[in-house]
């Protein structure tokens, strides 16, 4: 064989292992003791392996290789072919040559030498923030010790630059520079210079053929495609007027309210909760729901024809032709294979009368589910109807009419066979599956199902956004499994702030363990970092000033007493000590001791229906003065305060970090017994504070309700009202110095004496709404306390996050409130105002803090000017 044809065959067999990224070789002449030869292509050559050295910068497995020392070969061959195929299929090596070094006899010594590809040692990023560069990293994926090459390069920068376009820069460039590393042999460092250049923001969307449904209708139904902010309230006003002349069927369609709001609508626009930014994915899908828009309005045959968008000047354009149609209207609805329930029944229920606007996403809402819960799907299924099904069919077309036969399948009744829960990892199945209504053998009913998700969400042990219901149908036997699948989030919370009363700054540590196991206390494998999972609740709280100020207060509380039923017991104790600084003992020291405990039983009521709740509690406390008159009545004596409150409550809210819909109502009343009426004494001669108030008398009402519902999406609008009056059962005593209301603020009770009722209001200073010893609000020194108080509060929320780890929302208030010396003097209307922002962040182990600017409009007495700006700091909804 010539060294030409030699020639040609190794190339040819080179340009089959050959890679783009890197070289692979196979050399197959090799050196004897007569000098160099040559492996016959035509007579390949058996061979036993003597030896495998390995030369260069790489190293192999060799279970890589389809040889080993001692085995058998034939050259040329596969083995050989195979094992570089199998070493470039690693992706390690950008240079492979495999060489016979020598052969003695019928024994061959094979030389293989490798090159690895460089390894990344570090990544790093230009031209993009810090928060960006967090995303990034999670995105591309890539971690040191990576191979290096020019598909992760690639592939990389297009991550980047899709991460970019997808935030609206379109024109976004990445470059990708590789450096060698100083501290790691064969080690590269890659930096990504991001250039992102302008913004695109969406300048305008046009919209052409639409002669019955307006411009701003259409664009507000496409919720991620929006234009951006503008304001020119005389654009094309001309055109506009001219249009409803012309379009006189059109003009008399709506009022003029309605026109006007179009007109303003296409004109202004201002983007802050959702920015203008351009998505070709989210565009297809508004494409949808625009044509979706058209259909509620009866125009079934409506689409679009055409759709352009381009890009000017770093703005997106986009124009849009659509073909209407006929508007539509219902005529006569009926239904067949109902025998469960009358026509007229289910006629009534879907809420369609003839001559309705066509809109069948209303009719399918009305037929399986609707917010209110009266559709038809619920009326079979709360029956235990599981396998109902409402198909309707547009059976006749006639003109501009529809008419539409509902055809039903009510299926046979479906009892619960298994019904458990998944993901519970800390809560015990106990726990969880106590407040379950879905019991095995009942029959199937969906509003049970709806009102477990509310009371499991309401235990505050689980992520609101991850909890789901998955119902497992067996339509042969009519049963159906029930798995409740939930995610486990942190309800533990931990609080440390710093307050400020009394001229000094007042440290306070608090810990509550919401999800605590008493009945594990004493295994050691249960803490982690503490015994869990039974539902009890263990909370801790301490406050000082380390001289002259301590607090504690500790509670538990055992929701299922007895395990068998929803009834809850709490016991709670606390301790309170305020001195004058001065040394224990001396002369001159003095002191306020408060101590006191509480016992607590809640029910779970069954009428007027499952969201109410009634509590008992037995609370008494002891007041000590000593030589001490600050915020007092006396400066020596005692007081005992033996009370009895009666709570019921109703919370149908639907989660309890962030609601979207339902209520809390709260109404209370606390007694004393009236020690005056058994006594002989007349206490109208009674000149010592300290023994006319040796047993406090008095009785309190409260009445809270806080009311939410869903504006659009996750917009929350939020209601709260907050009542409180308190009597006297003897005129002669008069109403107690204790237990009153305190108003303004941020609602934190640091400073509390004499069982004050401290009520935040934003705007105004702490305490600067609390009425004085004259009838009128006197700051923050002399206030001496309401016996009424009531106050008002709106508010719109809005998520940032809803993630659990990290709740996040914004809310805009206006609140008005005030207190009262006297009941008599009782205005609801007559009130303190103000109105601001904030913001609130749910940690997991801090609770809920607020953060929040107000502005009170109206000046305290003795005041020239409005209260003006305060901002307020609030822990737990202590400001609410």
């Amino acid at each position: 064989m010539t060294r030409f044809t030699k020639a040609i065959f190794s190339l040819l067999f080179f340009l089959t292992l050959c890679n783009t990224n890197g070289y692979s070789q196979i050399v197959l002449d090799f050196e004897t003791d007569g000098g160099s030869a040559f492996v016959d292509y035509n007579n390949p050559k058996k061979y036993e392996v003597g030896g495998i050295t390995t030369s260069g910068s790489g190293n192999y497995e060799p279970r890589l290789l389809y040889f080993a020392i001692g085995s058998s070969i034939e050259i040329p061959g596969d083995a050989i072919t195979k094992s570089v195929k199998r070493l470039w299929s690693t992706g390690t090596y950008e240079d492979i040559n495999i060489s016979i070094s020598r052969i003695q006899g019928n024994v061959v010594f094979i030389d293989i030498y490798l090159v690895e590809r460089a390894r990344l040692v570090a990544f790093s990023f230009r031209g993009s923030k810090k928060s960006e560069e967090t995303d990034i990293r999670a995105k591309i994926k890539i971690s040191q010790g990576n191979i290096v090459n020019d598909n992760l390069k690639i592939t990389s920068a297009n991550i980047i630059r899709n991460y970019y376009i997808d935030k609206g820069f379109f024109d976004c460039k990445v470059d990708v520079s590789e450096e060698k590393s100083n501290t790691i042999s064969n080690g590269v460092n890659l930096h990504f210079d991001i250039n992102k250049g302008k913004k695109v923001r969406i300048e305008d969307i046009t919209i052409s053929g639409n002669k019955n449904v307006s411009e701003a209708v259409l664009t507000r139904a496409m919720k991620e495609t929006r234009e951006s902010s503008r304001f020119r309230p005389f654009y094309q006003a001309d055109k506009f007027i001219k249009n409803l002349i012309d379009n006189k069927e059109y003009f008399y369609s709506k009022d003029l309210l309605s026109h006007l709001y179009d007109y303003a609508s296409e004109r202004i626009k201002f983007r802050i909760i959702h920015p203008s930014k351009f998505n070709e994915d989210k565009y297809e899908d508004d494409k949808i729901e625009m044509i979706k828009k058209y259909n509620e309005l009866g125009f079934r045959d409506a689409f679009i024809k055409h759709d352009t968008t381009y890009l000017k000047h770093s703005k997106m354009y986009i124009n849009m032709d659509v073909v209407e149609g006929k508007k539509y209207y219902f005529r006569n609805i009926n239904f067949v294979g109902n025998t469960k329930y009358k026509s007229d029944l289910l006629r009534q229920l879907v809420g369609i009368e003839k001559g309705d606007v066509y809109n069948l996403t209303r009719l399918n809402q009305n037929l399986t589910m609707n917010e209110s819960g009266t559709d038809l799907s619920s009326l079979y299924m709360n029956d235990g109807y599981l396998f109902f099904y409402a198909n309707p069919v547009e059976v006749q077309i006639d003109q501009d009419s529809i008419d539409i036969e509902i055809r039903i399948k009510e299926g046979k009744q479906a009892r619960y066979n298994k019904v458990y829960v998944t993901g519970n990892n800390k809560t015990n199945d106990n726990v969880i599956m106590r407040e379950i209504t879905t019991i095995p053998g009942h029959l199937f009913n969906r509003a049970d199902i709806v009102r477990t998700q509310q009371v499991l969400l309401s235990l505050g042990y689980f992520n609101q956004e991850k909890m789901n219901v998955i119902p497992k149908p067996n339509e042969a036997d009519g049963t159906v499994d029930i798995e409740y699948v939930v995610e486990e989030a942190s309800s533990d919370q931990f609080e440390l702030s710093i307050g400020y009363g009394a001229q000094s700054v007042i440290l306070s540590a608090g810990i509550t363990f919401n999800n605590f196991s008493f009945n594990k206390l004493f295994k050691k494998e249960a803490w982690s970092p503490v015994p869990s999972g039974d539902g009890q609740r263990l909370a801790l709280k301490a406050s000082t000033n380390a001289r002259w100020y301590q607090y504690y207060i500790l509670s538990f509380t055992e929701p299922w007493l007895g395990g068998k039923k929803p009834n809850s017991l709490t016991f709670s104790v606390n301790y309170q000590r305020q001195s004058n600084g001065n040394k224990r003992g001396s002369t001159e020291y003095g002191a306020f001791d408060l101590a006191g405990a509480s016992v607590s039983f809640a029910k779970k009521l069954k009428w007027p229906d499952d969201y109410f709740q009634m509590a008992h509690t037995i609370q008494y406390q002891y007041y000590k003065v000593t030589n001490y008159s600050v915020g007092l009545v006396y400066s020596n004596g005692h007081s005992n305060n033996l009370s009895y409150t009666f709570i019921l409550a109703r919370n149908s809210v639907d989660a309890p970090i962030y609601p979207r819909s339902g209520s809390d109502i709260m109404f209370s009343v606390q007694l004393t017994p009236p020690y005056s009426k058994f006594s002989k004494k007349d206490f109208s001669q009674v000149t010592d504070l300290q023994e006319k108030y040796r047993w406090l008398e008095f009785h309190k009402w409260k009445f809270n309700l806080s009311w939410f519902t869903r504006i659009v999406e996750n917009l929350v609008l939020n209601v709260r009202m907050k009542v409180g009056f308190m009597g006297s059962y003897n005129k002669d005593i008069g109403q107690t110095p204790f237990e009153r209301f305190y108003l303004g603020g941020d609602g934190l009770s640091t400073w509390n004496i004499d069982g004050r009722e401290v009520i935040g209001m934003r705007g105004y200073g702490n305490d600067d709404l609390t009425v004085g010893p004259n009838g009128v609000p006197s700051g923050t020194s002399n206030g001496v306390g309401g016996t009424a108080y009531n106050k008002f509060t709106a508010e719109i929320r809005y998520p940032i996050s809803l993630n659990p780890s990290a709740t996040i929302f914004v809310l805009a208030f206006v609140e008005a409130g005030k207190t009262w010396l006297n009941i008599k003097e009782y205005s609801p209307f007559n009130l303190y105002k103000s109105a601001g922002a904030g913001i609130r962040l749910h940690l997991p182990m801090f609770g809920l803090l607020g953060f929040d600017w107000g502005w009170g409009f109206d000046a305290l007495p003795g005041q020239q000017k409005p209260s003006g700006s305060h901002f307020h700091i609030s822990i737990n909804s202590s400001i609410d």
